[in-house]
């Protein structure tokens, strides 16, 4: 066992001994030592449970023989961090949350990892490290938060944030902005859409990392104890049998989870997340694969902010395995790879059938007959940009409009509010990339105060920044390469036309290239927004979203 380096032999006395000051007996010294990788704060409501689960992942490793080892991981709440300097910091975070894991992992010397996780950059971070060093790993999430309750209707956070677009607009009062304040997020757990973290733990689940149930066992319900349970018992399986993460991640089990992206409609932030696990588990994907599966995958779900389900009903009509089983029947899923529970994704999915077909749709009557994600490519965006097609409205699935230039999302958001974006208008935020924020924020204020104000079927968005999974309307963001890199959506000028055709993939500036080479001769970038710290330093590293932005 990798253990044997820290536990075994007279020149490893002096690291027993530090053992036997932390309480573990001989007996525990004997058997694997699992690390717990718990993202618990008090800080993010989808962690403020981790705790629990962490110490029934315990539970379930040493019903299994193991030694658990509780280890910390940080976590950004990326609702509390919107709208100000605090998203410059979430998506780098990721970055930080893959190296402290292998730093802890490497430097103790353990033998696997139950990684607890549930948020955002939180559980691409984890499953980022286990590949990184190819080692046994189960991830076990927190779980969906309830769907809330505003105005009569089951809702989530993005009815909040577009609560603030109408008050802005003068379409609700104080008092109805104090209901949905009070009534939009209930429980703990990950945010009740489809938001990055659903997606990214049903994609866990997807890609066989994670014990089916993962991404949709609500957070409060009894069974994520038992699921965690479960996970416990699962990772010693793995040690036992020496099965590490790229034998579960790897070029088959990725084009999965991309078929299950396209048809759950997760968020535009899994392309990032995917495009970065995959380099780590040393797969070759591209966005052009992204395309593909969506060409041909059916997007049979529209959980919020596309439609009116949420997680928990996800999880009644059959979660994910329903999903597959759905998928299977068109020969779209590869049902021989294997997955954390010792049996493949075909064993798995046997008898998972759809118990709620508003949650769920049968293939043979999807939303649409292509994926919920789009790639696009034009002169504006050379190396590609992203839109969740299916929480975009018919009419704006095509659309011309001038532009309306903003360098920041500060000054954007300030002229939504102002009233100063009309119908047509294409709103472009830029310097929010991965490298111009630095970070990449979310551009979740602006899409929402566009969505409340009514103006999300008559106005677009386009950014080097990024959405969150609450966004809906023609939002288009990573565009590649960003501003700060010397990107063409630094040349747009205010009042240029830009046409946006999501069916065929493309965005267009309607300028000349003689226009554009001249407008590029007299470019002057501007100064870098943050330079010290260590967002100085990452934003010096990481490389374009069409990659992933990982750092290099």
């Amino acid at each position: 066992m990798r253990s044997d380096n820290v536990t075994k032999g007279p020149e490893r006395a002096p690291n027993r001994s530090l053992f036997y000051a932390l309480g573990y007996t001989d007996e525990e010294l004997e058997r694997p030592l699992i690390g717990v990788v718990s993202a618990f704060s008090e800080i993010v409501p989808g962690h403020m449970n981790l705790d629990k689960l962490a110490e029934a992942v315990k539970a379930g490793v040493r019903m299994a023989g193991g030694t658990p080892i509780l280890i910390p991981a940080i976590g950004v709440c990326d609702g509390i961090a919107m709208g100000h300097i605090g998203m410059k910091y979430s998506l780098a975070s990721r970055e930080l949350i893959c190296d402290s894991v292998e730093t802890m992992f490497m430097a103790h010397q353990l033998d696997g990892l139950v990684l607890v996780p549930n948020c955002d950059k939180i559980v691409p971070g984890m499953v980022m490290a286990a590949c990184r060093m190819n080692v046994p790993a189960v991830v076990c999430s927190g779980g969906p938060m309830l769907a809330g309750s505003y105005d009569g209707q089951e809702v989530s956070l993005s009815k909040m944030f577009e609560a603030v677009g109408a008050y802005k607009a003068g379409l609700i009062d104080d008092a109805k902005l104090d209901e949905c304040t009070h009534g939009c997020c209930p429980s703990c757990g990950s945010c009740s859409g489809m938001y990055t973290a659903n997606s990214m733990n049903c994609l866990c689940e997807a890609i066989g990392i994670a014990l089916p149930g993962n991404g949709t066992i609500p957070a409060v319900y009894s069974k994520r104890l038992q699921l965690a349970k479960h996970a416990g018992m699962a990772i010693m399986e793995m040690v036992n049998k020496g099965i590490t993460a790229r034998q579960i991640i790897n070029e088959r089990s990725i084009r999965n989870a991309l078929t299950c992206d396209m048809a759950l409609g997760c968020s535009t932030n899994t392309v990032l997340h995917l495009l970065a696990i995959a380099y780590e588990a040393g797969v070759p994907i591209d966005l052009k694969l992204f395309n593909e599966i969506s060409a041909k995958t059916p997007n049979l779900c529209h959980l919020a902010p596309a439609g009116p389900t949420h997680m928990p009903d996800l999880y009644a009509a059959g979660g994910i395995p329903a999903v597959q089983a759905e998928l299977a029947k068109k020969g779209l899923l590869d049902l021989d790879v294997p997955t954390v529970t010792g049996k493949t994704l075909g064993e798995n999915i046997q008898g998972a059938r759809i118990l709620n077909d508003k949650a769920i749709r049968p293939i043979e009557n999807p939303y649409s007959p292509t994926g919920g994600l789009q790639i696009l490519w034009g002169n504006i965006a050379p190396d590609g940009c992203v839109v969740k097609r299916s929480a975009v409205a018919p009419e704006m699935q095509e659309h011309s409009g001038p532009a309306r230039v903003f360098n920041s999302e500060e000054t954007a958001i300030a002229a939504i509010y102002a009233g100063q974006i009309v119908p047509g208008d294409v709103v472009v935020i830029r310097y929010e990339g991965p490298k111009g924020g630095p970070g990449m924020r979310e551009m979740l204020n602006p899409t929402s105060a566009l969505a409340g104000m009514k103006l999300d079927k008559t106005v677009a968005l386009i950014t080097d920044g990024r959405f969150s999974g609450a966004s809906r309307g023609a939002a288009i963001g990573h565009v590649s390469p960003e501003a700060a890199s010397g990107g063409p959506i630094g040349l747009i000028e205010e009042g240029d036309i830009i046409h946006i055709d999501i069916p065929n993939a493309s965005i267009t500036l309607e300028v000349s290239d003689d226009v554009l080479a001249e407008r590029k001769a007299r470019y002057v970038a501007p100064e870098p927004n943050i330079k010290t710290g260590w967002l100085s330093r990452y934003a010096r590293m990481v490389t374009s979203a069409n990659l992933g932005a990982v750092l290099k």
